[in-house]
């Protein structure tokens, strides 16, 4: 999985809000193309939209399903429009907003939870047709340790927050590069 650079880091944010702007005025428009090979590796992504620092989306795939640019397009229009814990964003708060892209490695089951390293992975917690997953920012900007992220990453799965002591929930880790406008 390469490294992103800087200019890499600023075309995906590009595309993210043009994304948006497009699925929030609801015009139609594909994204920018590209054969930069590394933005064409199959990549899971997420993109947290914030407005005045606040939560305002937040999408993305686990899985590899897409080239990295590809899933930051779509997965962008989702937390616009499709989170479902907010309502669709509004034309008027375009201005308002800040991206956050989270380019993620492949998924690595854990086999104890001593692989964890809070601050570098994210979490996937599955069970049945349960799951849950937190990205590797996320204890950090709450001030959790391992237990709490674990705990915290349960209940997002809707279950119990010890659910990581048990033998059929799968865990699994992986790593994210994160980035935003405020980065660059």
């Amino acid at each position: 999985m390469s490294k992103l650079t800087r200019e890499q880091k600023i075309f995906l944010l590009d595309i993210a809000r043009k994304s948006v702007e497009s699925a929030v005025r609801d015009t139609k428009m594909n994204p920018p193309s590209t054969s930069d090979p590394v933005l064409l590796e199959p990549r899971g992504a997420f993109v947290t939209l914030k407005k005045h620092g606040q939560l305002r989306g937040c999408i993305g795939y686990v899985i590899p399903i897409k080239p990295l640019y590809l899933a930051v397009w779509d997965v962008a229009r989702e937390a616009a429009l499709n989170d479902p814990r907010f309502v669709p964003v509004s034309e008027n708060e375009l201005k308002d907003l800040t991206y956050e892209i989270s380019a993620l490695s492949p998924l690595y089951r854990v086999h104890s939870l001593e692989e964890i390293k809070v601050g570098r992975d994210g979490l996937l917690m599955k069970k049945g047709p349960y799951s849950g997953l937190l990205l590797p920012q996320v204890p950090v900007e709450e001030g959790w340790n391992l237990t709490e992220f674990l705990a915290y990453t349960c209940m997002k799965a809707g279950l119990a927050a010890d659910c990581y002591k048990d033998p059929l929930v799968e865990i699994y880790r992986f790593e994210a590069e994160v980035f935003s406008d405020e980065d660059l």
